[in-house]
């Protein structure tokens, strides 16, 4: 018989057992994107790098052909980590340069969180390719897109059947924090929250202007 502990599942994201790697999301890949709108994206992808700003998350950033063809990195994601390295690649699976792999042994962590354009090509390459090489790989689908939805979910879907984990944005936030009784990163959650977290930042901007609510007080 199974018993109750008090204690989160092994599955559940912390901030210390993940490196996040945030994939080519540039303008060029976005021009051609239909899955999602570019303001709904560019929110999403601002949400995911302040959560991983904020817990101190291994972080990698990566573009493709940035110079010649794609444009830079979305400033929503530069102006958060604004001394950041961003590599740079020729290939379309991230995973296939020399220097992501030397990144992602440097931080020695199991899990992989990636998040990027396009799913079907940006996105499961690495995912397949990590998984193959015994990571554990969640997708933030809501900070990812494709050409078509049926191209997105296609990719959702492909991943899914060999392990991948789907998340979305403000689920990421959400599941690093996991506790409001956590106070060094309270105020940094609920700030983003506001920032980019649609109506439910509303909410916690309606809550706290009427009636001074504050969760896990």
């Amino acid at each position: 018989m199974a018993i109750a502990k008090a204690v989160p599942g092994k599955t559940l994201l912390t901030p210390t057992d993940h490196t996040l790697i945030m994939i080519d999301h540039q303008s060029q890949m976005s021009f051609a994107t239909k899955s999602i709108d570019a303001v709904t994206l560019r929110n999403n992808a601002a949400l995911v790098a302040k959560a991983a700003r904020g817990f101190k998350v291994s972080t990698i950033l990566t573009t493709v052909a940035e110079k010649s063809f794609s444009g830079p990195i979305f400033d929503e994601i530069k102006s958060v980590f604004p001394e950041h390295n961003v590599i740079d690649r020729t290939s379309m699976n991230t995973w296939e340069d020399e220097r992501i792999a030397v990144e992602v042994n440097k931080f020695g962590k199991q899990k992989i969180v990636l998040a990027g354009l396009w799913t079907s090509v940006c996105i499961v390459g690495p995912a397949l390719s990590a998984i193959d090489q015994g990571f554990d790989v969640y997708v933030i689908a809501d900070a990812c897109g494709d050409v078509s939805t049926e191209a997105h979910e296609m990719a959702m879907q492909r991943m899914i059947q060999i392990g991948a984990r789907p998340m979305t944005s403000l689920q990421y936030l959400l599941e690093l924090q996991r506790d409001w009784a956590r106070t060094e990163t309270y105020d940094e959650t609920v700030k983003t929250s506001i920032a980019n977290g649609g109506s439910y930042g509303l909410g916690l901007i309606y809550a706290k202007t009427m009636f001074g609510a504050s969760e896990g007080h």
